[in-house]
């Protein structure tokens, strides 16, 4: 008994040993591989912007990344101001949009599967640069170097003049000044306050709408059938807008159900028919 059991000790001893062995094994496999899938996305930015681009006709691609890139190049990545994509913008102007101008604020997804099958509306993300960058992606430079980083780059808050912020403030501006004749906002009416001074559409989008280029806008509140939140068109952050665009610009709002919104994506007929 006493050999059986000192067989057992010894074989319970080496099952500990190989699998222990095997473990330590496994993390380093899969922290090399992990390594890697990290390496090789960090290496597709430039990739995925030249594919993006290149779904879209008559633009010139390299000239674009190139010009990209000198907005945020051997620069300080919180020191990259809105103006220093004007040369982007003036390579891939954004065309004047009347009456098709959807601008959007917390409704993203909403809206985006609105427009893409109701092609009536135009959003930023519609456009050349807009659709291009509209993958979540992040990127910055360094003093001292001309590559593209697109890790160590501030967050969204961390600074102003970041280069993933200054870009979407800059396309926002562009966006609102090819806007004309009737415009159109789709808000989240779900949240207490659905517009925040600090948003970009109050902040930069709402600023560059000017009569008479632009004669009206319509707000969109979109809102829950069974929800707590009780915004409404009177909400005072739709009434500062509303004092904001002064008395040349007509202003409405309507209380949309989003469940009505979804119908007008799922139904295939009468795309551009009315849905509020």
């Amino acid at each position: 008994m006493d050999c059986r059991e000192s067989c057992l000790r010894q074989k319970k001893r080496r099952c500990c040993l190989i699998f222990c062995v095997a473990s330590v094994l496994l993390v380093v496999v899969l922290a090399v591989v992990w390594t890697l899938v990290l390496r090789q996305e960090k290496g597709q930015f430039q990739p995925v912007f030249f594919a993006r681009c290149k779904t879209f006709t008559g633009y010139d691609c390299q000239a674009l990344w190139d010009a990209f890139q000198k907005a945020y190049v051997q620069r300080d990545h919180c020191n990259v101001p809105m103006e220093a994509y004007d040369p982007l913008i003036a390579g891939a102007p954004i065309k004047s949009a009347c009456n098709t101008v959807m601008l959007w604020s917390k409704t993203k997804d909403l809206v985006h599967k609105f427009t893409e099958k109701n092609k009536c509306f135009v959003t930023l993300e519609d456009t050349v640069l807009g659709f291009v960058l509209n993958v979540n992606l992040t990127w910055c430079g360094k003093e001292g170097s001309d590559k593209t980083f697109t890790d160590g780059c501030p967050k969204w808050t961390d600074c102003v003049n970041n280069p993933v912020r200054s870009f979407w403030n800059r396309t926002s501006a562009a966006f609102a000044d090819a806007a004309c004749g009737d415009v159109t906002v789709m808000l989240n009416g779900s949240i207490d306050v659905p517009v925040t001074p600090d948003s970009a559409f109050r902040r930069i989008e709402v600023e560059r709408l000017s009569s008479p280029r632009v004669k009206s806008l319509t707000v969109i509140l979109v809102i829950q059938k069974n929800s707590s939140t009780k915004t409404n068109c009177a909400n005072a952050s739709l009434k500062e807008v509303q004092k904001q665009l002064g008395r040349r610009i007509k202003y409405k709002c309507k209380e949309v159900i989003e469940s009505r919104i979804q119908e007008c994506i799922d139904s295939p007929r009468n795309p551009c028919g009315p849905c509020w």
